[in-house]
């Protein structure tokens, strides 16, 4: 049996990171982010629901969809980001499967779910196990402003879009903080390998 281990947390605490880490020691990810990307391109599932729903507005003259735009529309108006996550999120949720399946002769898989609390997947029991990644929010903020060159306030809107990071550590069977180096995450992750392969 594959063990599925979701890797989750909040927006810029550190899962690419541990996707590099899981990718050294050869364990397939799913990472659902990249899968809501391809789903996004023109033509595409997602695309064109979005492209119903929303209005050509959110468009850009190549047709692709204008990520900005739609961002700060759905970060600023919970309705919108309610009904963007109704149209999208079953289409990549059935995509996910399909990929998870296709690793089945596989020991582990990483699924790579940033909003797998916010979907409701953890009602889904498609894992195994569920490791959080977590960090102080002022770290959080810190990062997130650097890495997408955002203002305090785009930042803190972006967070306050997911499930705050103390309710999911309580929802995880496995909580990492990632305040450290990169080594001392990795170092974390390794001990968490073993863990498992241990119980398992």
């Amino acid at each position: 049996m594959t063990y599925v281990l979701a890797l989750t947390g909040g927006i810029a605490t550190g899962k690419s990171t541990a996707d590099q880490f899981f990718e050294k020691k050869n364990i397939p990810i799913v990472d659902c982010d990249k899968i809501a990307h391809a789903l996004m391109k023109p033509k595409n599932a997602s695309w064109q629901v979005i492209k119903d729903n929303f209005g050509g507005e959110y468009l850009n003259d190549d047709q692709t969809i204008n990520r900005k735009k739609l961002g700060q529309l759905v970060f600023s108006d919970k309705s919108a980001l309610n009904k963007l996550n109704q149209l999208t999120h079953p289409l990549i949720f059935d995509k996910t499967i399909q990929k998870i399946e296709s690793y089945q002769n596989e020991d582990m898989v990483i699924l790579d779910a940033p909003v797998y609390f916010e979907s409701g997947w953890d009602k889904k029991n498609i894992a195994d196990g569920i490791l959080v990644i977590t960090l102080p929010e002022t770290v959080q903020i810190d990062r997130l402003k650097q890495r997408n060159n955002l203002t305090d306030e785009e930042a803190r809107m972006r967070i306050k879009s997911q499930i705050p990071l103390d309710k999911k550590t309580q929802l995880a069977d496995f909580v990492i903080e990632n305040t450290g180096t990169i080594k001392e995450l990795e170092s974390k992750l390794e001990q968490l390998l073993n863990k498992i392969k241990k119980e398992g």
